[in-house]
């Protein structure tokens, strides 16, 4: 891999950059915001599991979030029971072209638009009148529609990392403070832990991680790891890829690349840990050594709440935790000799330009290999580094750009996983 170099977050006192300025996502130092009315919402990866999710904080907070468009893959029967269950739908999307001939259409409400196809996915945020996108599609596939509904001055609400991680030169440039929040469990805690702050007096963001169902494990126990092994996480339910990239770390790598891209910060100043129980969602320390954590369930209701109700706070959508049952906190460093992708990872976002991108496209092929039971659990950081060292880091220019790498990295990682078949 060929690097770049990063200029340095500016500092306090610094006469080009205030104190007081925004950094990335984080509102400037004393900066406030309205209380938000009735949330118009329009919802992409409406039947994943962040999808079903937000749908329960939308039935838990009818007289807040209105639900008027939603978009899916192909899971045509779950998206006309929405659209049956909520009269405020009248737009939805599918991406597959398949479902044209579904016959699960005929039930769709008479009130409901349907358009077809990955476009029709991507022009919804400009074109349905909602004030406020949830971007819970799966993969780089999310990221036209994340740039779209900020280049429509929209609020996005992001779960779909995966468009930070290949674009977020090209997407943080069109977001203000308050225009993205972040619903990864991890990044809004960081984005909590900053409120209040002066976010230029952060020195270091301590990212946690489970370590998944193998943390302790050695490499050669890794070896004959099943997929259904993999996909017991021991404290969160979420979609497969996510599973899978949570067992390998890489999942971490993603979200460490993703908060330098929300936060403005350092990559040196993002550190992985493991915490293992869940229970504090990450850390932000500050010059004075003082340490801001975010405690909570392990539930992803809480953030996707919190995104919506931003800046305000809505009645809790899950049980509060009884911290003096807890028992304990533990943390640990993440084995990053053992379980490879973080370290790929980490090396891809510092080196930068597109690679984290080809490094995203690689991943997703290899763990749908493993899953097939194509290649082995330790041959998908083999995928990733051997598609990576074909690339080196040109600099982003724009999301079809982007397009063009994904692809080909799907065809060179594709190539890799048939040399490792087994």
């Amino acid at each position: 891999m060929s690097h770049t170099t990063t200029e340095p977050a500016p500092t306090p006192g610094d006469a080009t950059s205030p104190a007081r300025a925004p950094r990335g996502v984080i509102p400037a130092y004393g900066q406030s915001f309205a209380e938000r009315g009735h949330v118009n919402l329009l919802l992409l990866g409406a039947t994943g599991s962040i999808g079903r999710q937000t749908v329960d904080v939308c039935r838990a907070h009818p007289d807040r979030v209105s639900l008027v468009g939603v978009a899916a893959r192909w899971s045509v029967r779950r998206v006309v029971q929405l659209a049956r269950e909520f009269p405020s739908i009248r737009y939805v999307a599918l991406a597959s072209e398949g479902c044209r001939n579904d016959p699960d259409l005929e039930g769709m409400p008479d009130r409901v638009e349907v358009r077809f196809g990955a476009a029709a996915v991507n022009e919804m945020p400009a074109q349905v009148p909602a004030d406020f996108v949830l971007n819970a599609l799966s993969g780089f596939a999310g990221t036209r529609a994340s740039e779209a509904t900020l280049r429509a001055g929209k609020t996005l609400a992001l779960a779909n990392k995966e468009s930070l991680v290949a674009a977020g030169d090209i997407l943080m440039p069109l977001a203000a403070p308050g225009t993205l929040l972040p619903v990864d469990s991890e990044h809004s805690a960081i984005f909590q832990c900053f409120l209040g702050e002066d976010p230029w007096r952060a020195t270091r963001i301590w990212l946690t991680a489970s370590g998944g169902p193998f943390f302790g494990w050695e490499r050669d126990r890794l070896a004959s790891v099943t997929p259904d092994e993999a996909l017991r996480h021991p404290n969160w339910n979420m979609g497969k890829r996510i599973t899978i990239d949570s067992s390998t770390l890489m999942n971490k790598g993603l979200e460490v690349i993703e908060a330098h891209h929300l936060f403005a910060m350092p990559y040196d100043q993002i550190r992985p840990v493991v915490q293992r129980q869940s229970a504090i969602h990450s850390m932000v320390e500050f010059s004075d050594g003082s340490v801001k954590a975010h405690l909570g369930a392990p539930d992803m209701r809480v953030p996707i709440q919190l995104a919506l109700s931003f800046p305000s706070r809505w009645d809790a959508p899950v049980e509060p935790v009884d911290w003096a049952r807890l028992g304990r906190i533990d943390f640990a460093d993440p084995d990053m000799d053992t379980f490879g992708c973080l370290k790929i990872a980490l090396a891809a976002g510092e080196a930068g330009g597109v690679l984290p991108c080809a490094m995203n496209a690689a991943d997703e092929m290899a763990v749908a290999a493993f899953l097939a039971g194509r290649i082995a659990y330790l041959d998908i950081a083999t995928v990733v580094a051997r598609t990576l060292d074909t690339f080196d880091a040109e600099p982003v220019t724009s999301v079809a750009q982007l397009e063009g790498v994904d692809k080909l990295a799907r065809r060179r990682a594709e190539q890799a996983i048939h040399d490792l078949a087994r």
